[in-house]
């Protein structure tokens, strides 16, 4: 009996198609603005609180594992969600259907860019869609702080965190800060009451998934192999990869890596990539798709169609391996009790995390005046309060900044 009782509830998340992966996504792709930490938000209006796909302790409990990672969280996380939903065909509809927008939107650029020079108008625009992103992501720290920190402990480690990451403002801060939950929710929060689903998904892991993608992974990332030397399209694989593999925390930080990649050997001037950087601001999706733009107008790798495909293969699929490794060793962590305890603390970090991002980078570099304070105002009571659509709020907020630029 008391086995029994100790015995957790069955949750049951039924399969879904990859077709509906896939639409799902794609509509995400076409409206996700505001880089990694707005997406994340995006998602969890979108498949946690409205397609109720996943739990919201899931769902934290993927943002924590992505987060642990190298590679572009977001992404990662969307994969995940795939994955679970449709099987691993799921995981890469997801992936697709996130990803092509942007890229496609961003290689169109790289074709245009030579008659394209910058406007008010365009300048207007890209404001307006940072401002959604101050909205989008007090949005998703407001929703997953009620959640994940619901007593003293929790908020406690959140404030931690969010000292941590503003004291030692470095990506491995991240990775620290997030082990430092881990510890301090093995200490506090192991007496925290929560009840434990046993969770049931369309998917289940083939044997010997880890120990493939972990070798795929190692193979790729070996440094100095005499076919990568060679140049052309597998020296541009290569460089993608190597900085998918090291950039933790994805967005913003990969922007130096990358510069390092390209830049400094000449294979994209400091215009080209700069003006890019701005381009992939303005789109909707992961920064990541950056690379489609730089491999398109790389002069290694034959540029192009085939150099975009190449570089952004190249960049996302560290991280995408590293997460299907991971993944058949979740659920293991989530029926055990000091593996919950643990995450418990992570994903208590995690909300402090997402709180210092939307001081830095997306409130600083969108908040500038009165006037844009109160476009992100009215974007956050829309989706809060009168729960609007994202896309209708993308649209208020880019013609309340075009309308003030005009002015």
């Amino acid at each position: 009996m008391q086995a029994a009782s100790q015995s957790a509830a069955k949750v049951h998340w039924p399969a879904g198609s990859v077709l509906e992966v896939f639409l799902a996504f794609l509509r995400l792709g076409l409206t996700s603005f505001g880089g990694p930490i707005a997406h994340l938000g995006y998602f969890r209006r979108a498949l946690v609180e409205r397609k109720g796909w996943v739990s919201e302790a899931v769902y934290a409990d993927l943002i924590a594992l992505a987060q642990f990672l190298p590679g572009p969280a977001s992404s990662q996380v969307g994969f995940s969600l795939g994955v679970l939903r449709a099987g691993f065909w799921g995981g890469f509809a997801a992936w697709v259907g996130f990803t092509l927008p942007s890229a496609a939107l961003l290689l169109g650029f790289a074709f245009l860019q030579p008659y394209v020079s910058e406007s008010p108008a365009g300048q207007a625009v890209i404001h307006g869609l940072k401002l959604v992103a101050v909205a989008v992501v007090a949005q998703a720290v407001l929703g997953m702080a009620r959640t994940l920190c619901p007593d003293r402990r929790r908020a406690s480690i959140a404030l931690t965190a969010i000292l941590a990451v503003l004291f030692l403002p470095t990506a491995i801060a991240q990775v620290v800060t997030i082990l430092g939950g881990a510890i301090a929710g093995l200490a506090l929060c192991r007496s925290v009451p929560e009840p434990v689903a046993e969770i049931e998904t369309g998917w289940s892991a083939p044997r010997g998934l880890t120990p493939i993608c972990l070798g795929l992974f190692a193979v790729l990332f070996l440094p100095g192999t005499e076919w990568f030397r060679a140049g052309g399209a597998t020296a541009l694989f290569h460089s993608f990869y190597e900085t998918g593999a090291l950039v933790f925390g994805g967005g913003h930080v990969v922007l130096p890596l990358l510069r390092e990649q390209v830049v400094a050997p000449g294979w994209v001037s400091e215009a080209q990539f700069l003006s890019g950087y701005g381009a992939a601001q303005a789109v909707p999706g992961p920064l990541f798709t950056f690379a489609a733009y730089l491999g398109a107008v790389s002069k290694v790798g034959g540029g192009g169609v085939a150099g975009a495909a190449v570089a952004l293969i190249g960049i996302f699929l560290p991280g995408l391996l590293l997460m299907l490794a991971m993944l058949p060793h979740w659920h293991w962590f989530r029926r055990h009790a000091l593996a919950r305890a643990a995450m418990k603390g992570i994903n208590a970090s995690v909300v402090g995390i997402l709180a210092v991002a939307l001081y830095d980078p997306v409130w600083t570099s969108a908040v500038h005046s009165h006037a844009d304070f109160g476009i992100a105002a009215i974007g956050f009571v829309l989706l809060v309060a009168l729960n609007a659509p994202p896309l209708f709020v993308v649209a208020v907020s880019v013609l309340g900044a075009f309308a003030l630029t005009m002015t």
